[in-house]
């Protein structure tokens, strides 16, 4: 188990490095560096005056380079000015030179500094992240136990009107957008219209005290698109283990229904559904961007919207290498999770 969980961990580490570089060099094209010196400067800068403005500060030195320097393991870009000052990327002209830094990135915990919220970037994300950390906390208490239960059920006795029942709602709650459930909550749970005026249409006071009326609709909203999906991936197993050879077995040795599935089918039922339940740690993550627009929530997922659409270059850096710390972390748990729900796979 052990050798299992460290070659993980090395392929982990790799796929993290491998993608973090692709979000690099992404980030750092030309035209995107453009506009970020035009954003800072002027936005009638000549090509001269853009081309200086990216030279001084170690935007066109090569690729690699540059992602040492970010990471942290290359020492940072110093230029000098006609003036006589110099300026890095570990320091700027008044920082007495016994305080100047020679490497300064993500190792040394520096994210850098957010050019549209003018603070820095592991500030920023650390507030955004744990306001969205809230939300799926929430959403995965209320989603997680109402799936399995509607799964379960659904599964139990295929093909009768309450797997037909069952399944049906599921689907609808998968194929119900959240832009559309979301709204429908608002307007009849908020307006007065409908004499239904029991929580508030926005969760903009939820990110400083959470509260029954401000955070319901959102987590329900979520909770009812992601529902379904995990309810049909459980029912689909809960069919294929009630129709296995020893829950058979156990049926003619007089084994009571309740205990045959308690006891004997739920534990194998839910190894498919785990693996769908930790997938939804990413999605929580980068997609509720929806939901937190629509309510006013601003999570992570609005501040990925944020960065993008304002090419915050080391935000946008920040932001997706977090989300892909996440899904790789949340991948790990699903295998470890996977190995030690299914004996088979322990063994071998």
């Amino acid at each position: 188990m052990g050798l299992f969980i460290l070659r993980r961990l090395g392929v982990m580490l790799l796929t993290a490095l491998c993608l973090t570089f692709i979000v690099f060099w992404l980030t750092n094209l030309y035209p995107n560096l453009e506009k970020l010196a035009k954003t800072q400067g002027n936005f009638r800068m000549s090509d001269e005056a853009v081309t200086s403005y990216l030279e001084n500060r170690g935007y066109l030195q090569p690729m690699p380079v540059k992602f040492g320097q970010w990471l942290g393991v290359v020492p940072g870009w110093i230029t000098e000015k006609k003036d006589g000052t110099t300026m890095g990327r570990c320091f700027t002209a008044d920082t007495p030179i016994t305080e100047r830094k020679r490497f300064c990135g993500v190792l040394q915990g520096d994210w850098g500094q957010s050019t549209v919220f003018k603070d820095d970037v592991s500030n920023i994300v650390s507030t955004r992240l744990g306001l969205t950390g809230k939300l799926m906390f929430m959403v995965m208490i209320v989603m997680v136990p109402m799936a399995l239960l509607l799964g379960v059920l659904a599964g139990m006795r295929e093909g009768s009107k309450t797997d037909r029942s069952l399944s049906t709602l599921s689907i609808a709650s998968t194929a119900t957008p959240e832009y559309v459930s979301g709204v429908i909550f608002i307007a009849v749970f908020t307006s007065s219209a409908f004499g239904l005026k029991w929580f508030k249409g926005s969760a903009t006071s939820a990110m400083e005290s959470i509260t029954f009326e401000n955070f319901t609709l959102p987590v329900l909203t979520i909770s009812l698109y992601g529902m379904g999906y995990i309810a049909r991936m459980t029912r689909a197993s809960m069919t294929e283990v009630m129709t296995a050879q020893y829950i058979r077995t156990a049926r003619l040795k007089g084994v009571s229904f309740p205990n045959i599935v308690l006891k004997h089918a739920l534990r194998n039922a839910l190894i498919a559904p785990f693996t769908v339940i930790m997938l939804q740690f990413p999605w929580l993550l980068n997609g509720v961007v929806i939901v937190e627009t629509l309510f006013n929530y601003k999570g992570f997922g609005w501040l990925l919207v944020q960065a993008a659409s304002n090419n915050d270059i080391e935000l946008l850096l920040s932001v997706s290498v977090v989300s892909v710390v996440v899904v790789l972390v949340t991948q790990l748990i699903s295998d470890i999770g996977y190995v030690y729900l299914n004996p088979r796979i322990r063994i071998s």
